[in-house]
This record gives structure tokens, C-alpha cells and sequence, in this order.
């Protein structure tokens, strides 16, 4: 176990997946050799740039990538026909960043106009000051009990590109021009802002 100095994870890039962990919770390393799962952080090294070439910050800002640039990504699986299929590792060995929001993942295969995906070395997961391994879902928004049940109205298609946030962003703006109140969610996705500010901008709370 290492000690996350405050300076090093302050300077590091810490991707938009990874905006509901506190900084302050972030204080120690686990090196390898260990098996992440999917939604733990990572502290990783940039090693080669390829089809990501900037990484999603907490504020949404892209920030262009450079070799040995340190970041802070998330685990997780993506399957997107137009860009990577790639799985959660079963090690701390190098892999890829496969979302421009930060999601770390070992590519399996890509789309033929797809350059290769961006190469980054695991310097360890990010633990609290107790050595308990941070996983977002630890940070996820508490359910409320609801006091009413309001319509639902769902969006799905059949992979990405296919029309489902241009959907639920024009059914929000429509109900709200109509007088809604419209709340809107993604419940699926690779931890990217656009599509929440895209549902946002057309009026959801």
C-alpha cells in the first residue's frame, strides 16, 4: 500500500466518471497485483495516445492527453459497435481508455474506422486512508422515497448512434413548452456529460 500524496492527485487529470468521490477521500494506492472491478478507480499512466486523445474532467472540460499524464478513470465494460467492445481486466496489467468520461477497460476489438484505443498503465486502485478500494457506486445518489409517481416514458435503441438521447431531449424540450416538469435520466452510457447536458439544455430538472 502508498501513500496518495495530496499534490500528485490534486495535479492528476480526474475524469467526469469519477466526479461523486470526493479528493479528499482519495489517500491511498493498491499496487499490484489485484483484480479491479467494474466502477473502481484507478490511478493510471498515459503510455500512447490513440482514438482518445483528451479525457472528460469533473467540470466537463476536455483536457488534452499526453504521454505519462496521470488520471484517475473508472473500471467498466463497454460494448459500442462504432468504437470499442472491451471488458474489465482481471489484473492491474496496461489496458486502455475507452470513453472520452474516463473508463478504463481492456479493448477486445473496434470499429475498422476506429484508430486503436488510448494505451494506459495501472499505477494502482485509489483507496481510502482504511485501504477500502473507491468504487462509484458507493457514491451514487441515495434513492428518496417518491411521494408521487410520475408518468415514465422510456428511450432504448439498439446500440450507440442510433437516436436515443436526440429522443428523450426532444420529448423533454416538447413537454416542457407544454408546461412539464420534466426530469430526465441516463441510465445507461460510459459516464460522458453530453448526453445530461443535451437534456438539460432542453429544459430538464
Amino acid at each position: 500500500m502508498e501513500i496518495l500524496d495530496s499534490a500528485r492527485i490534486a495535479k492528476a487529470k480526474r475524469a467526469f466518471t469519477t466526479r461523486r468521490v470526493p479528493v479528499e477521500r482519495m489517500q491511498m494506492l493498491l499496487p499490484p497485483p489485484t483484480e479491479p472491478k467494474a466502477g473502481d478507480l484507478v490511478l493510471a499512466r498515459i503510455e500512447a495516445l490513440g482514438h482518445h486523445k483528451a479525457v472528460e474532467l469533473l467540470s466537463g472540460r476536455k483536457a488534452a492527453l499526453a504521454a505519462t499524464d496521470e488520471i484517475v478513470l473508472a473500471y467498466g465494460n463497454r460494448y459500442a459497435p462504432d468504437q470499442f467492445e472491451a471488458i474489465v481486466p482481471r489484473d492491474l496489467g496496461p489496458c486502455h481508455m475507452v470513453a472520452a468520461g474516463g473508463v478504463a477497460s481492456r479493448a477486445m476489438t473496434w470499429h475498422d474506422k476506429t484508430m486503436s484505443p488510448t494505451a494506459i498503465v495501472p499505477l494502482g486502485l485509489v483507496t481510502n486512508s482504511c485501504g477500502r478500494v473507491l468504487n462509484v457506486a458507493d457514491f451514487a445518489v441515495a434513492p428518496q422515497p417518491a411521494r408521487l409517481i410520475p408518468p415514465t416514458i422510456v428511450v432504448f435503441g439498439t446500440s450507440m448512434n442510433s437516436g436515443k438521447t436526440t429522443t428523450a431531449a426532444s420529448l423533454v424540450r416538447g413537454l416542457t413548452r407544454a408546461g412539464f416538469a420534466v426530469g430526465a435520466a441516463k441510465v445507461t452510457g460510459t459516464g460522458a456529460g453530453n448526453d445530461l447536458w443535451l437534456m438539460m439544455d432542453a429544459g430538464a430538472c
